[in-house]
């Protein structure tokens, strides 16, 4: 049984991965169910394993050095962080990595859709995509860790943040496309609507039943 957990107010980041690794340690030791918890930060840059210094144009709000994947990226209000905590010897015959960065993907992909928006991926860019009448746009973030095969951090989806905070970042490194949120495409979705999609397909992805009645 997965538990859900959603927070009310923005939680602090370097307090959200210390959470995170607790609760990573708890899930191995079989102390704890698996987590998916649901938050928002305050505006902050954060830099994955693969960051460049270069990408950081404008520290316009506190940078963190980060142990997952990918480079940089910005959370902020109106931004929907989802971080995942599963175990993966647990959920797969034989622990992939890149078959749970798929379903990562595909959870995202497929809670677009329940709003009609496409969103794809696109190879060699890490992230979900969409296409709009200015080009191709990034719409939601992926980075991710495992420690003794067992998932945390997770994904970023822009509902409705401040796009103009990303300026200050090339975010995830690519330079040549730009970001976009859910307002952005036109759509008036509440961040309590958004998590309903995000709860109802969970169960088509990753084949588990949860629990959604706790709140944070």
């Amino acid at each position: 049984m997965v538990e859900w957990i959603v927070e009310k107010e923005p939680v602090g980041y370097e307090d959200a991965v210390t959470a995170m690794e607790d609760r990573v340690a708890a899930i191995r030791a079989g102390d704890a169910p698996e987590l998916v918890w649901f938050l928002e930060h305050e505006p902050l840059y954060t830099g994955g394993t693969s960051a460049r210094e270069d990408d950081l144009l404008e520290a316009r709000f506190p940078v963190h050095r980060t142990g997952r994947g990918g480079e940089y990226t910005y959370h902020g209000p109106g931004q929907r962080v989802a971080y995942v905590m599963l175990n993966l010897r647990v959920r797969q015959s034989v622990p992939d990595i890149k078959k749970y960065v798929w379903s990562l993907e595909e959870w995202v992909i497929r809670s677009l859709a329940v709003f009609g928006v496409t969103g794809e991926r696109r190879a060699g860019r890490v992230g979900i995509w969409v296409v709009t009448p200015k080009g191709e746009k990034k719409v939601a973030a992926i980075g991710v860790r495992i420690r003794h095969w067992v998932t945390y951090h997770g994904v970023a989806v822009n509902v409705d943040p401040d796009l103009s905070h990303f300026s200050g970042i090339v975010p995830c490194g690519i330079s040549e496309y730009g970001v976009t949120s859910l307002r952005d495409l036109g759509l008036d979705v509440t961040m309590a609507e958004w998590d309903a999609a995000f709860r109802a397909v969970f169960g088509e992805v990753f084949g588990e039943a949860f629990n959604p009645q706790r709140g944070g």
